[in-house]
């Protein structure tokens, strides 16, 4: 009777186990499986939105069947590749407001040529003030921002690489690539991760009525939507009263709230929001960059990911309508720019020219 009952209990205790095993067993397998789909969908996501993005995004690709077996690579070959792999990357990178309030303008708020240095993963990033005075022997003499727009209105499908030949021209170094984003993308990603956390250090009120700008932001910590981000990131001068600030300030603001999204991204809630993510980026950024090309760094993000970043800010002057860059300090600069492209010395005399220092 008892060697009975003991037989019972064991059974019910192996079952329990079974059931608990099971039950486990496809938790599990529904948690890959939705992950799977998830991660599908993110690819699929990824694809069509490189697709939007790139310029040579929508070129059909051939397929001639199995792909013949090549040669090995000659260790000549393979350190050509290596050699290559490790030139530094340069990049201009333009921000514009295409706001239904702002008219639909095309300048470009925010110009950065950045150089990516693989081998020591860092980023050196030059700001240029929007209303930079700069002068092409093409069209002439206007502020810095003015450039994308006009090659926009004149030359639509060559917009990114005549800017890009432009201020090759002017920076005397070669850009590789272009990246124009939208503001609205910046906008709408920080509304997608809820918004950010922000210490505003002072009261900032201005209103344009013209293009729909109203900033209306208070001095302290607090919660800022995306529009609100937006505005602390923009605002440069007031016309109701508050204190106005520098663009080395602005640039400052900017790097914070970069590197605040970049941390929300990484948490769990903002990985959940990756595939939303990944459509504003599709609908809001333009590059010239090879479809295969920007594949390759997504999947090679962690080995590329700058370790270091700089920001490297220019002196300038303000003397309406213009602003004019420092002498001493632009040649500084930008050489500190160029230096990992090992470059012959900047010509002084075009460049002063170029910049409306020296006309």
């Amino acid at each position: 009777m008892e060697e009975r009952s003991k037989r019972r209990k064991e059974k019910r205790g192996k079952s329990r186990i079974r059931k608990t095993l099971l039950t486990l067993s496809a938790v599990l397998g529904t948690c890959l499986i939705a992950g799977a789909v998830y991660a599908g969908t993110l690819y699929y996501k990824a694809d069509r939105a490189l697709d939007r993005i790139s310029a040579s995004g929508s070129a059909p690709v051939e397929s001639a069947g199995p792909a013949p077996l090549l040669p090995e690579a000659s260790e000549a070959a393979e350190a050509a590749d290596a050699e290559e792999a490790d030139k530094p990357l340069t990049f201009l990178l333009a921000g514009v407001d295409n706001r239904s309030g702002s008219g639909g303008t095309l300048n470009t708020d925010v110009l950065m040529p950045v150089v990516y240095e693989p081998v020591a993963r860092k980023l050196s990033i030059l700001s240029i003030p929007r209303d930079m005075k700069l002068t092409s022997s093409e069209i002439g003499t206007h502020k810095a921002n003015y450039y994308y727009a006009y090659y926009y209105a004149h030359n639509k499908g060559e917009d990114l690489s005549r800017t890009k030949e432009f201020y090759s021209s002017i920076l005397q170094m070669d850009i590789d690539y272009m990246i124009l984003v939208n503001f609205q993308a910046f906008s709408s990603i920080v509304d997608e991760l809820g918004g950010l956390d922000i210490n505003v250090p002072m009261d900032m009120r201005y209103v344009d009525n013209a293009d729909g700008t109203n900033i209306n932001l208070k001095k302290g910590l607090q919660h800022l939507s995306g529009k609100e981000v937006l505005d602390f990131v923009r605002y440069r001068k007031s016309n109701r009263g508050t204190a106005e600030s520098s663009d080395f300030s602005r640039n400052e603001r900017q790097q914070e709230v970069l590197n605040l999204i970049l941390d929300k991204l990484d948490s769990v809630n903002g990985i959940a929001k990756w595939g939303e993510i990944i459509d504003i980026l599709g609908d809001n950024i333009r590059t010239d960059i090879d479809k295969v090309q920007l594949r390759s760094w997504i999947l090679n993000y962690q080995s590329m990911k700058p370790a270091l970043s700089e920001l490297i800010t220019l002196e300038s002057a303000w003397k309406s309508p213009y602003v004019y860059a420092n002498e001493e300090d632009l040649l500084e600069k930008l050489q500190k720019l160029r230096e990992p492209l090992a470059l012959p010395a900047l010509d002084k005399k075009q460049l002063l020219h170029d910049f409306g220092i020296a006309d």
